[in-house]
């Protein structure tokens, strides 16, 4: 473990779970903070670990998911730079409900809870912080829901591309954050139906080379995100 760069400072402060403290309680708060390295493949946690921390992403990818009654993976959520997670269960004393396993080379920071529990005990603002915290994490959740069952394939993946591509109109060349399986499981599909959706969208200038997509005018993928019908009638 290591601590943390000014860099790494600037980036734990922007979190929710401290937004609205003062600056010398969010000093408080990340002062026996530090910095955990993981390659690709190496779990953070696991689902059932006691949870003693919650964390904050400053570089890569982590991905939340669980063990299903089956054996299979159920990905719950991927996470990258200013994102932090399991701020709730660390501080009730619980387990972690799911396994986080870096998907690329990634730091990120550790904060004790019982360091933050102390800290709550002491200055109760503290914990309608973690509360506002808890809630959007919740509200980010339930848009996923609504995604998986409003949006066809096709939309889930035309927004995911959106949003890797930055806001200006026109054309845009993006690498793929993680691998085509993890995408098709964070978006609720089979790989071959990624594959097909990758293929449908060809027809509004989408062009996937490896590991590289490149799409040709990001408005037209946007559209295909709020309606399907919009861009691609005839080519499914």
């Amino acid at each position: 473990m290591a601590t943390l760069t000014p860099e790494d400072l600037e980036i734990v402060s922007r979190i929710p779970v401290f937004g609205g403290l003062k600056a010398e309680t969010r000093a408080r708060l990340i002062a026996p903070a530090t910095i955990i390295t993981l390659k690709e493949g190496h779990p953070l946690f696991r689902q059932g670990d006691p949870a003693t921390a919650f964390f904050i992403v400053i570089d890569g990818w982590i991905k939340l998911y669980r063990i299903t009654i089956a054996g299979e993976e159920a990905v719950i959520h991927v996470l990258t730079k200013g994102e932090s997670f399991a701020e709730a269960v660390a501080f009730t004393g619980s387990r972690y409900p799911a396994t986080a396993e870096a998907v690329s080379a990634a730091r990120v920071v550790r904060i004790p809870s019982d360091h933050v529990v102390r800290c709550i005990r002491e200055m109760p603002d503290i914990a309608l912080a973690i509360i506002a915290s808890t809630s959007q994490h919740l509200r980010q959740l339930v848009q996923q829901v609504e995604q998986l069952k409003a949006q066809s394939g096709i939309q889930r993946v035309a927004e995911f591309l959106a949003s890797l591509c930055p806001s200006t109109a026109g054309s845009h060349t993006i690498a793929l954050p993680y691998d085509k399986a993890l995408i098709a499981g964070r978006l609720g599909l089979k790989p071959e139906s990624l594959s097909r959706a990758f293929a449908k969208l060809r027809a509004v200038g989408v062009e996937v080379r490896a590991s590289h997509v490149v799409v040709n005018e990001v408005t037209k993928l946007r559209d295909v995100a709020d309606n399907e019908r919009i861009k691609t009638r005839g080519c499914i």
